[in-house]
């Protein structure tokens, strides 16, 4: 019986490493993860005092649970099987594809990595480059919002760094979720992002069954009252103007919406602006189909050189470099009170019906967050210049220009706080910081404008055109 048995060094490397797996699986990764999950209960016990609008248990549910009852969901099963009979596949192969996609879409919230983490990260980066503006319709509006109805955020879409701005400012009411594109889905950014709540999207995918899947899980979502922000334009504004919505996504919110029993959906108009947009120029030379595309290593060399330049610059000089960024919350919409004119509740109205009522709404949406789209000094700079044809003009005429455009843009109601009487230091301030990038010169009280600046100064006027 204590006969030496010897074995090859292979196998005695594999039981070794097998052995060590048994051990991390049964000792130390459980005591590993109740530390975390003490931690991430810790968080949750402290903001929940704090949040207007509690972290549903939607958010808190183990992700491979949702991804099962995304692949045997009834309308994703029926979809399963037509799209196997279309391409002429076993229904194994299809339901696979049908398990990717939703383990593609559906996010792994970690309480600790939005609230601690998250938050640090976005006051951090908002507060490292710009001085915020930000506006209420009535803030006593979104006070009064009913805590067990579902929020949905509908912003235009002017640089990626929205996402980071609006999660900040409004992290002491909700923790929202995002609908990503492809551009986040590269390590180490897409676990960060997943973890953060957000989902992502293959915004031009025209496949029926993850289309499915998607609209499934933005269902389950909302109808678990789940806080979002929605892009209806879609992606970002390469000429600065507001794009024409894309309806796909509020269709998919208000699909089967029922106002008798689900809970009610409260749509935010938000507008945003910028002084300056992180990714003008690139945005602007996406115009030229002709240009040839930037490899990713141009794209991460210039974006590292962007980042530790900012870093170390003094914060007075940040500022001047990059002035205002502007947010502006509009009057809440309650989907119950929006559709309740309808003869019959929306989940009830035929296809064409529904998108028809679906797409007023959005426009709708679209005309609110351009009400609120604030008015900074470079896009209004901007908007005078433009009228003025780019002409040289002296700094007397573009602060008069600039004042009478003022006194109109408030005659229109439009969200400035902008004071005439203030606007001659902004001036100032603004002109260096057009001066610093190389968009005019200004001597002796001229100020001239370079040929190559026109269309970066076309994308912020661009901004207030709608009024």
């Amino acid at each position: 019986m204590m006969q030496m048995v010897e074995v090859p060094f292979w196998l005695l490397v594999i039981i070794l490493v097998l052995a060590l797996f048994l051990v991390l699986d049964r000792i130390l990764l459980p005591s590993v993860r109740w530390f975390f999950r003490r931690k991430v209960n810790k968080i949750l016990h402290d903001v929940s005092d704090k949040l207007s609008i509690q972290i549903r248990s939607f958010q808190l549910t183990r992700k491979q649970v949702l991804v099962d009852r995304l692949v045997f969901d009834e309308q994703v099963f029926r979809a399963i099987r037509d799209y196997a009979e279309e391409n002429d596949m076993p229904m194994e192969v299809a339901q696979e594809k049908a398990y990717q996609y939703a383990k593609e879409i559906v996010p792994k919230f970690n309480a600790y990595m939005y609230f601690k983490f998250g938050h640090w990260l976005s006051k951090s980066i908002t507060r490292l480059i710009y001085r915020m503006k930000v506006g209420f319709y009535d803030d006593h509006e979104l006070s009064k919002i009913d805590p067990k109805s579902s929020v949905v955020f509908v912003m235009n879409h002017r640089s990626n760094m929205d996402y980071v701005v609006v999660s900040f400012l409004v992290m002491n009411r909700t923790a929202l979720s995002y609908a990503v594109g492809e551009w986040a889905r590269v390590w180490p950014l897409a676990p960060l992002i997943r973890s953060m709540g957000a989902f992502f999207v293959r915004r031009n995918s025209n496949n029926p069954l993850y289309r499915k899947v998607l609209e499934r899980y933005v269902h389950y979502s909302t109808r678990a009252g789940v806080s979002q922000a929605v892009y209806p334009e879609g992606g970002l504004s390469k000429d600065g103007y507001l794009k024409q919505p894309k309806l796909g996504f509020i269709d998919y919110l208000l699909r089967d919406f029922d106002p008798s029993k689900d809970r009610d959906i409260i749509f935010i108009p938000v507008g945003l602006n910028y002084d300056r947009v992180v990714e003008d120029k690139s945005l602007n030379r996406s115009l030229d189909k002709h240009l040839p595309k930037q490899s990713k290593w141009f794209v991460f060399k210039t974006s590292s050189k962007f980042f530790l330049k900012t870093l170390f610059t003094k914060r007075k000089k940040r500022w001047k470099r990059f002035g205002y960024a502007g947010v502006n919350f509009a009057k809440p919409v309650s989907a119950k009170a929006y559709f309740s004119k309808l003869s019959e509740p929306l989940n009830q109205l035929t296809t064409e019906q529904r998108k028809s009522e679906v797409k007023i709404f959005g426009n709708d949406m679209m005309q609110k967050v351009a009400s609120v789209i604030p008015v900074l000094p470079v896009p209004l700079i901007s908007l005078v210049l433009k009228k003025n044809d780019y002409r040289d003009i002296s700094r007397e005429q573009l602060l008069a220009a600039c004042n009478q455009k003022l006194v109109y843009l408030k005659q229109q109601d439009a969200p400035v706080k902008i004071d005439e009487i203030r606007f001659d230091g902004i001036l100032t301030k603004t002109l260096e910081l057009l001066t610093n990038r190389n968009l005019i010169t200004y001597k002796e009280g001229e100020v001239k404008i370079a040929e190559s600046a026109k269309p970066i100064l076309d994308y912020y006027a661009n901004s207030l055109a709608h009024w």
